[in-house]
């Protein structure tokens, strides 16, 4: 089955991009991978407040994709996997792909406003032409209806 991984982040873009992802996979038989990535630099702390630091964010994280996961499960017949990865974004994202030769495509929300596409989205399309797998853009002020349309 050809999985979408899709980025789990705090943009207003990232839901454009689950719309997409779980609707493109739910017309061709497909699976979504929603991954998020915990940055290295939140957890510069004690040992001990480090830790409970990236427990919440783990938490924060479940649910968040529970929210995603369940409009899924309900409206687009689709179970998404979740996994959580600790590091620099680009890179992690990039370990992923290579770790899950499922994966087909890769779903990212672009934002709209003057600071340009976002950071993620600029430093992956810089790699697009060496990436193992096509990567898809999602628009950020995209409609929902847009969206039903072309996928």
């Amino acid at each position: 089955m050809r999985k979408f991984l899709v980025v789990l982040d705090d943009s207003r873009e990232c839901l454009n991009a689950m719309r997409f992802a779980a609707m493109r996979a739910a017309h061709t038989a497909g699976g979504v991978t929603i991954l998020s990535i915990i940055p290295p630099d939140e957890f510069n702390h004690w040992i001990g407040v480090g830790e409970i630091m990236r427990q919440e964010a783990r938490e924060r994280i479940e649910a968040h994709f529970e929210v995603f996961a369940k409009w899924m499960r309900d409206k687009q017949g689709v179970q998404p996997e979740l996994v959580i990865r600790e590091g620099e974004p680009v890179p992690e994202i990039l370990a992923h792909l290579r770790e899950n030769p499922d994966i087909g495509v890769l779903v990212l929300g672009a934002g709209t406003d003057s600071r340009g596409p976002g950071p993620l989205v600029t430093a992956l399309t810089r790699q697009s032409g060496t990436l193992p797998i096509p990567m898809t853009l999602v628009p950020g002020d995209m409609s929902k209806e847009r969206i039903e349309e072309i996928t």
